[in-house]
């Protein structure tokens, strides 16, 4: 290889250096815009971001916005009922007055009505007599204690008049307790409407309710066919034969038929 003199090495070698610099230079320049194109796409997708939150706080705002005109007209509404509660109370209360003054007129009736009811009752057939007197017993003592308003004490007195009237209409047969001489017994009462009461026991004794001076007693009946005519309506009605002909001995003289 021919030496070459200085002059032309120089020349080589800043030929090389200028090959070199640009290709350098290019590379870094490269790097910058890629740098730029990344925090290009980073601050678009930041504002992206940040225009998705506000759309999202504005949609917030616009419910919290709604959900507050709600609750201000239900609260306007609530203090119009509260209103009209304190209304209707004025005026409730101005309607118990006049309903008080209305029920001390009725007391004395149906303190009437009901002592006459309970009379009906006591002179009647001894057709479990003892828990119906007990308990217009214990209305009356509501209705004087004032524990049962006058207005409710006049519906419960006509719901026992109604049953009342169930009683004198129906015929069955019934558990009763009753005296028979000295000792109390349990038998089968047979109630014939408001006219007629028998009695079996579960000895076999039969007998039927009569009024004397004295009030009502069980009395037994000891002639054979007369227990035999009874014994044919006990099994009549528990057979649910509410209608036919039946020979029964009665209180007084004459037959139910």
């Amino acid at each position: 290889m021919k030496h070459l003199p200085p002059l032309a090495l120089c020349a080589t070698a800043l030929f090389i250096a200028l090959l070199v610099l640009p290709a350098g230079r290019a590379n870094a320049a490269d790097e910058l815009s890629q740098g730029l194109i990344r925090l290009r796409a980073e601050v678009e997708a930041l504002n992206g971001e940040l225009t998705l939150l506000r759309d999202e706080q504005r949609t917030t705002l616009g419910t919290l916005n709604a959900q507050k005109a709600e609750l201000q007209a239900n609260l306007e509404r609530q203090q119009l009922a509260a209103r009209e509660l304190r209304e209707k109370l004025a005026t409730v209360a101005e309607t118990q007055a006049d309903a008080g003054l209305v029920a001390d007129n009725l007391k004395p009736l149906l303190a009437q009505a009901t002592s006459e009811l309970r009379q009906f009752v006591a002179d009647g057939l001894p057709f479990k007599r003892d828990e119906r007197l007990g308990e217009i017993d214990a209305f009356r003592t509501q209705v004087d204690s004032g524990a049962l308003p006058v207005p409710r004490a006049i519906n419960r007195l006509w719901a026992f008049y109604e049953d009342e009237f169930r009683i004198t209409r129906e015929n069955g047969v019934h558990s009763q307790t009753i005296a028979l001489g000295d000792e109390q017994v349990l038998a089968e009462v047979a109630k014939i409407g408001s006219m007629a009461l028998y009695f079996r026991t579960q000895d076999g004794r039969v007998g039927q309710a009569q009024r004397g001076s004295d009030g009502w007693h069980f009395v037994a009946i000891d002639k054979r066919d007369d227990i035999v005519r009874v014994n044919a309506l006990y099994d009549a009605l528990k057979k649910q034969i509410r209608q036919g002909w039946f020979e029964l001995p009665l209180a007084s003289t004459g037959a139910v038929k």
